[in-house]
């Protein structure tokens, strides 16, 4: 299978002095910085497998990284270095549910009970059909938050 031939990465006098600012001061993400420092490397004119030796890094990380450079339309050099979006399980208690685990807690505890206790609430919530399941400890954390 033959790879794909990408140009090599030139960078403009001001992209490497934002990627070299960026790599030298402050707290980063560590990914971004690599990616950084990958584009640096490359612009010096280091081959994959030097590069690849020298981040302690894989050839996919390297080449998905100069590959990005030359398709993404970018505004700043900055911007590449960011990770995508990424979906992410789906919220399952939102607002409107740890508002309502809020006010059960503060309400009075049903009968024959001294207090409310996380299970019970979490059972209630299910009861009022606001979520399909929920732990104590979701109940837990919730309350937390709001102390």
């Amino acid at each position: 299978m033959r790879r794909k031939f990408l140009p090599p990465v030139v960078l403009s006098r001001q992209e490497r002095e934002a990627l070299e600012a960026f790599v030298s001061c402050g707290n980063k993400n560590a990914r971004e910085i690599n990616r950084a420092r990958i584009l640096l490397l490359s612009d010096a004119g280091k081959k994959i497998q030097e590069i690849v030796d020298l981040l302690h890094t894989s050839r996919p990380t390297v080449s998905t990284m100069r590959k990005k450079y030359h398709e993404t339309d970018y505004a700043h050099i900055l911007d590449i270095l960011k990770d995508a979006p990424r979906s992410g399980r789906p919220v399952e208690i939102d607002a409107r549910v740890e508002a309502n685990i809020t006010m059960i807690a503060c309400s009075d505890p049903p009968e024959g009970a001294g207090s409310w206790t996380l299970r019970m609430i979490a059972d209630k919530v299910v009861e009022m059909n606001l979520v399909d399941g929920l732990s104590h400890e979701s109940v837990r954390s919730v309350l937390k938050k709001t102390n």
